[in-house]
């Protein structure tokens, strides 16, 4: 069963032993970061520092000339992964036996929100979320599109993986976030995220809808749930709150604008690919759900990208619906959190990895041999030795 880590290059740059000791580990493969968000990171072995702070999302290569004279465009890493961070990394990795596969991080940006306000979410009380790009905006997804076919394909890289194709909503893991005093539940994160922009207000109109009057419906619906009523799961709940037509109406809008970025971003990378390259989605099977796994319908991902990585932490139930879609040769990799500070669970991979391959995974993520501990290491490197 291959696997295959994540890592930053900060992890790999000025450490002349990650190489060796990530390929160690047992993986055939890194996901190594080509485009990321804004995050603080821990290096617990690197020989020149133990905290790496990216100040925002960032290019961590030098962007090419594709983008002179547009107003959205990828900001360049600071010095936190100066030069061409990533095709340094890659270069080592590579000279170590790994594969490597470039990590692409889409629609999660705040500094492009902070700058361009305009490109943001707006949620159905007219508050912005400048970490997340509005999907449905022209602009925005022709940035969107270019990002993932640069970023993606960079110079030795076999295949990619692409992380927040589709809708991003009120989950952020911001900085000191202090959002999570009132549980919201499946639905109250639907009607969070909802989009009230000019586009998605047209979009909305598309599809038989009058804006105003759906924001005042999600308002009068959040009312209880901000009074502490509890709010029901998964999409009867949505139904419960938003009223069944505008509810369906909605996800029409939102799977449709989600699904059609989602194929063109995977056209573009192809294009620019050499023969043989991979691309696989980080993704929920859920389709109203949004983040970094954004929701997809399963049957229909599979016959856009080359496969899809899952999300596992919470349970391995999210591989069944796209295990039942695989078609032959598409990659279903489930992605266990293997740093035990960060709630992941390297003790169990062993037992964990074989019964996710039971449900239809064909490969498995790890999550995250740059920010794991020694201790960490070394149980993943034994789990992997015995599969």
């Amino acid at each position: 069963m291959k696997a295959s880590t994540f890592v930053y290059p900060w992890d790999v740059n000025g450490d002349p032993e990650a190489p060796a000791r990530i390929a160690g580990l047992g993986v055939a493969q890194v996901t190594l970061a080509a485009a990321y968000h804004s995050t603080r990171a821990l290096t617990p072995r690197h020989p020149r520092h133990r905290i790496v702070t990216a100040e925002h999302a960032a290019v961590l290569y030098p962007a090419d000339d594709r983008w002179a004279g547009r107003e959205l465009r990828p900001y360049a890493a600071g010095g936190w992964a100066p030069g061409d961070a990533f095709g340094e990394a890659a270069g080592a990795l590579t000279e170590a036996g790994l594969e490597v596969h470039t990590w692409v991080v889409l629609a999660h940006n705040s500094r492009l929100g902070a700058e361009h306000p305009d490109t943001s979410v707006v949620n159905a009380y007219g508050d912005r979320y400048p970490w997340a790009p509005c999907i449905a905006q022209p602009a925005t997804r022709a940035y969107l599109t270019d990002l993932a076919a640069e970023a993606a394909v960079r110079p030795g890289a076999r295949g990619t993986e692409l992380e927040s194709l589709g809708w991003y909503g009120l989950q952020h893991l911001h900085a000191h976030d202090k959002t999570g005093g009132v549980g919201l539940g499946d639905a109250g994160q639907y009607l969070m995220a909802l989009c009230f922009c000019p586009s998605c207000r047209e979009g909305y109109g598309r599809h038989g809808l009058d804006a105003d009057e759906l924001a005042a419906t999600v308002r009068t619906a959040l009312e209880p749930v901000w009074q502490g009523a509890p709010s029901d799961g998964g999409w009867a709940g949505i139904e419960k709150l938003l009223g069944e037509t505008l509810a369906h109406a909605t996800r029409a809008y939102r799977d449709d604008t989600a699904r059609t970025l989602q194929e063109q971003a995977v056209a573009a990378v192809r294009a620019a690919a050499p023969d043989g390259f991979q691309v696989l989605l980080h993704a929920d099977p859920v389709s109203y759900h949004v983040g970094a796994n954004p929701g997809v319908d399963p049957a229909h991902i599979l016959t856009v990208a080359d496969g899809v990585v899952v999300p596992c932490a919470g349970g391995t139930g999210t591989l069944t619906p796209f295990a039942r879609q695989q078609r032959e040769g598409a990659v279903v990799a489930a992605n266990f959190t293997v740093v035990s500070g960060m709630g992941g669970s390297p003790a169990t991979l062993a037992a964990d990895a074989a019964g996710a391959r039971e449900l239809g995974a064909t490969e498995l993520r790890l999550y995250h041999a740059g920010l794991a501990s020694d201790d960490d290491l070394e149980t993943v490197r034994s789990a992997l030795a015995g599969l």
